[in-house]
């Protein structure tokens, strides 16, 4: 009895090792299937992002380190010798001049224009929808077709603003706002407002939508007014959305460059020259790349200190 019983045991065991084996061929089977699944959908963007991203920015500091008029088969290394000419450039602090403005007008304005829209729009009032549009119809216009617009709104001729001026009697006023340096940039800068502020509203807007209405009724009943509602609900309800919002407005007032090429070309002079738009005309017009790559790195750099702080202060705010 104990020899049949044994070889049965024996037939069970070897049974039972054959479908364990058998089972964790499967599982390796179906982990190597996943990972062919994950390399099928990452390898493709990974090498897009390589190509188009990487490739280029590398590309760009070894050129920003070279004497190069982009024609001539060789680049004769400098050094650093394009980063320290910039510091006895006139025209470089002047478009860098030029791109703080931007930054303190061209963020504030938006920021300040587009709270008090979205908080309108969120509080229930009529034709919400509509007004969404409106505000988010510059967003999505061509920032060519915006500024041709501007440009003939501003036009010392024909424009629409010199001619309100002179039908309420303030002809005096009238000039060519685009070709007076003291008035250019502000002029650009109004423009550029106007395109950036419905993004801000659509999407404070949507950052509001999270918001307990319970905590905004029970503000009201303890006497709290709109301004304190804002303070202290709100604009906290609102941070991340805030501080996403203050780094692509921030961020993208150091490398402005299409509305600006658009309606002035950075003139008259130097009045609307940016950063961007000196390292184009360097790089295109006067055939110095090498010295058009090291400005693109140094508007590089300002960006990637600048959104590193924000994300900084926006987790030290998280915690």
């Amino acid at each position: 009895m104990t020899a049949p019983i044994a070889g049965a045991n024996a037939g069970l065991n070897a049974g039972l090792f054959e479908r364990i084996i058998a089972r964790r061929r499967r599982r390796s089977r179906r982990r190597h299937t996943s990972w062919a699944m994950v390399a099928l959908f990452v390898l493709p963007s990974l090498a897009i992002y390589l190509l188009f991203m990487v490739y280029p920015f590398l590309g760009t500091i070894q050129l920003s380190l070279s004497a190069w008029d982009g024609f001539a088969p060789d680049k004769t290394f400098v050094g650093l010798g394009n980063y320290l000419a910039l510091l006895n450039d006139g025209d470089f602090w002047s478009a860098l001049r030029n791109n703080l403005v931007w930054a303190v007008v061209g963020t504030a304005a938006p920021l300040a224009i587009g709270f008090p829209l979205a908080v309108l729009l969120w509080s229930g009032s009529r034709g919400r929808l509509a007004f969404r549009a409106i505000y988010f119809l510059p967003v999505i216009l061509p920032i060519v077709v915006i500024g041709l617009v501007w440009g003939w709104i501003y036009n010392p001729l024909f424009g629409v603003l010199n001619t309100f001026l002179e039908a309420i009697g303030l002809g005096d006023l009238a000039k060519g706002w685009l070709g007076d340096p003291n008035t250019a940039l502000i002029a650009v800068l109004i423009a550029a407002v106007w395109a950036t502020f419905g993004f801000v509203v659509v999407m404070f807007l949507a950052g509001l939508q999270g918001i307990d209405m319970n905590l905004v009724d029970a503000a009201k009943v303890d006497g709290a007014n709109s301004a304190q509602r804002a303070r202290h609900i709100l604009l906290p309800g609102i941070a991340p959305v805030f501080t996403f919002v203050l780094t692509i407005t921030l961020v993208g007032a150091f490398s402005v460059f299409d509305i600006v090429y658009v309606m002035t070309r950075g003139g008259p002079g130097t009045a609307t020259e940016t950063m961007a738009g000196y390292a184009y005309k360097m790089a295109f017009a006067r055939n110095f790349a090498g010295y058009g790559a090291a400005i693109s790195m140094v508007i590089a750099a300002i960006s990637l200190v600048l959104a590193v702080l924000l994300l900084r202060f926006r987790e030290r705010g998280r915690g």
